[in-house]
């Protein structure tokens, strides 16, 4: 499978490009291709990972599977044979890496779940006590398990912006209070969902974000589901309370960019072959594991 950094598909209406994906209107449908591209600090960086957008694709047509009795989604169909016929003369390029997927009107909020106290989370706590804004204990370790999870919102960035964590109050702000609490509920039934099947896999799910619209006048969910972009997996033979753990997930990437005298700031450093290939594996690890 070739490394897919952008795609022109002259035929098509090009919607948008965002980190990851470029999105074209089908009129009341999209095509979302997600192609290799990875960002890190809200930066695309110029190295592609192979594999990565097949990976993303299969795992959120596995998560919207999963979860479609929590709530409906928007995934029509990712067999490019079933997707209109504009769109199958591109079936190189979009075998495995797309979804035909129903319009929705998408809320301008990232919901995100901790399930486990780590990286910005940790750090927040450490210098307030509180993540987001929410209280926690006073003798939480790093890595430890929290019970219940909690519910941080975001605000979703542009290209090159940081998303921004808010309060739930901000929230109800934006959605409104009968949307921010069904959102809240629904997030946290999908997440809790998805860590428990995770966990008889041998998987900790230490947080993920998501993304909802409204359809028809329904929430539906939208997006990504539970991927290594949009997700922290670890692995529970490995899980030691006090420490970092060992991500299956783009954390090996900004643990690099770490190392390096960058300023986080476009554009991005390029990324070694060994760097690449290592994140590769981890991205196809996460979906063979979950393929089983």
């Amino acid at each position: 499978m070739n490394i897919v950094l952008k795609t022109e598909f002259t035929d098509l209406d090009l919607a948008a490009r965002g980190k990851v994906r470029d999105i074209y209107d089908l009129g009341d449908k999209l095509l979302i291709v997600t192609t290799d591209r990875i960002s890190a600090f809200d930066v695309i960086l110029p190295t592609g990972i192979p594999q990565k957008g097949y990976v993303l694709t299969q795992l959120s047509k596995f998560w919207f599977e999963q979860t479609k009795s929590i709530v409906k989604n928007h995934l029509i169909t990712t067999d490019v044979n079933e997707m209109p016929e504009e769109c199958r003369q591109y079936s190189d390029i979009l075998n495995g890496r797309s979804m035909l997927v129903k319009k929705a009107d998408p809320f301008p909020v990232e919901c995100v779940v901790r399930g486990y106290i780590t990286g910005s989370g940790w750090k927040d706590y450490l210098r307030t006590g509180k993540v987001c804004g929410i209280k926690l204990p006073g003798n939480l370790k790093e890595s430890q398990k929290l019970e219940p999870p909690i519910f941080t919102p975001a605000t979703k960035a542009e290209i090159g912006d940081h998303d921004e964590n808010i309060s739930f109050d901000k929230m109800i702000e934006i959605v409104g209070k009968d949307n921010a609490e069904k959102l809240k509920e629904l997030t946290i039934s999908i997440y809790e969902f998805a860590r428990d099947l995770a966990l008889k896999k041998g998987i900790i799910i230490a947080d993920t974000k998501l993304e909802f619209g409204v359809k028809n006048g329904d929430i539906i969910l939208i997006d990504e589901v539970l991927t290594p972009d949009s997700s922290r997996f670890w692995y529970e033979r490995e899980y030691e309370v006090g420490k970092p753990q060992n991500s299956m997930d783009k954390q090996f990437v900004r643990n690099y960019l770490e190392t390096l005298d960058w300023d986080k700031r476009a554009p991005g450093p390029e990324l070694p072959q060994d760097v690449v290939n290592k994140t590769s594996e981890k991205y196809m690890e996460i979906l063979n594991i979950f393929n089983k």
